[in-house]
């Protein structure tokens, strides 16, 4: 029997902040799956991380703007003309610009027409990562072209799409079915959905072989010397729902006995505010931001630190983080990890067990938190430890990627 063909859409690829894309993507080449990937946009970053290299599946780039490829979103629009979906992918088109009745809207169906036709006849299946725009592009095609199609929700596109778009991607006759990478996140599309069955929970978790073990030891510091203060690392998108101006007053707050260092790892558009702030809080020769980094770049430093720090928080945009794959992945080199108690991170880091967790926003309690750790070496190893043995236990990738196999394979067949 030949691969099963599976169209994969993503937003951008590849992304360095999207690790937990790319290591699945590797898991299900791994388990038999054809794979080509279709991206809404090129990658921006300017670095990629060496599993990328390892994926073997195409990538084709949809036009971003439509005007940028007239020609190509023309030959589509004909091609729609020919085909039988016409009428359904009319009638969600219709449904869609009463209520969205932008430039954004339009786009999607553009790339949607793009996609429909340049897909390959042998293609089994549309699977796409993010339920927002690219679900939309996915679900426009698959009417398109009588395929069926399945979405992998994460954070943002649960929390910031409107409850009648989700409800109408969930609730499609032609999706076969959703996962989602954390409990909340599965509770939220469930409560909007009509077939609520339909929605699986299936954590990313982590690829613990493409990761070294953890350093036998770390230095005992306390940050009592300033000559060998104490290494703190933070690792995300500057954006508001990680937290990182919280992190930076936290740290303005800590005791002047106490002496540390903090490196950020990661792009973003706040960047440059979060420069201006730590330069009026007076940090800047104790923070250094050093932008977006390959994994291997990134776990080099998770080995050299001393803690893990992520306040992530829900944006004024009502934006937010699902289980953010750096957490797991400082508990892998066995670093202790502060956290806050929201969204997806209390699945798997529990106060006091495995880490320590804060309220979000609340950047009082979490400076008493790094101050507290920081002072105590033994109580990071014991965090630590445990965290690491959860990740081993429960928290590995390989379970994730049998189940996804399964779902693609029987929605593919079918």
């Amino acid at each position: 029997m030949p691969p099963l063909r599976i169209a994969v859409l993503v937003k951008g690829y590849p992304r360095l902040s999207e690790t937990f894309i790319a290591q699945e993507l590797l898991g299900l080449e791994a388990r038999g799956l054809d794979l080509a990937i279709w991206s809404l946009r090129r990658p921006h970053d300017g670095a990629v991380h060496p599993m990328h290299r390892k994926i073997r599946a195409p990538v084709s780039y949809l036009p971003e703007y439509l005007y940028q490829a007239p020609w190509r979103v023309l030959r589509g629009a004909v091609s729609a003309l020919r085909r039988p979906g016409l009428w359904t992918f009319l009638a969600l088109a219709r449904r869609d610009l009463a209520r969205d009745f932008t430039a954004n809207r339009g786009r999607r169906l553009g790339q949607a027409l793009v996609l429909a036709r340049e897909l390959p006849a042998q293609t089994d299946h549309i699977h796409v990562h993010y339920l927002h725009t690219p679900a939309s592009v996915a679900r426009y095609a698959a009417a398109l072209t009588g395929r069926r199609w399945s979405a992998s929700a994460h954070a943002k596109d649960i929390w910031t799409t409107p409850d009648w778009e989700l409800a109408g991607k969930l609730d499609d006759p032609r999706l076969a079915f959703a996962v989602t990478c954390t409990a909340a996140g599965a509770a939220r599309l469930r409560e909007v959905a009509a077939g609520p069955d339909r929605v699986s929970l299936v954590y990313h978790g982590l690829d613990l072989s493409r990761f070294p073990p953890p350093p036998e030891s770390r230095p005992a510091r306390d940050g009592s010397d300033p000559a060998d203060p104490l290494r703190v690392v933070s690792v995300g998108r500057a954006v508001a729902k990680k937290g990182f101006d919280d992190l930076l007053d936290a740290l303005a707050a800590l005791p002047p006995d106490l002496h540390w260092r903090l490196a950020h790892v990661g792009g973003g558009e706040e960047l440059a505010a979060l420069r201006a702030k730590a330069a009026a809080l007076g940090l800047g020769q104790k923070v250094v931001f050093l932008g977006a980094k390959p994994q291997p770049e990134v776990v080099a430093l998770l080995r050299e630190a001393d803690l893990f720090v992520l306040p992530a928080k829900r944006a004024p945009s009502g934006d937010r983080d699902g289980l953010p794959n750096v957490i797991m992945e400082a508990a892998s080199q066995g670093l202790c990890v502060v956290a806050t108690d929201f969204a997806g991170i209390p699945e798997f880091l529990r106060d006091g067990i495995e880490g320590r967790l804060v309220p979000p926003g609340d950047w009082g309690a979490l400076s008493n938190a790094v101050n507290l750790l920081a002072r105590d070496p033994a109580e990071r190893t014991r965090l630590a430890a445990a965290a690491l043995a959860r990740l081993e236990a429960e928290f590995g990738a390989e379970a994730g990627f049998d189940t996804v196999a399964r779902l693609l394979g029987d929605a593919a067949r079918r």
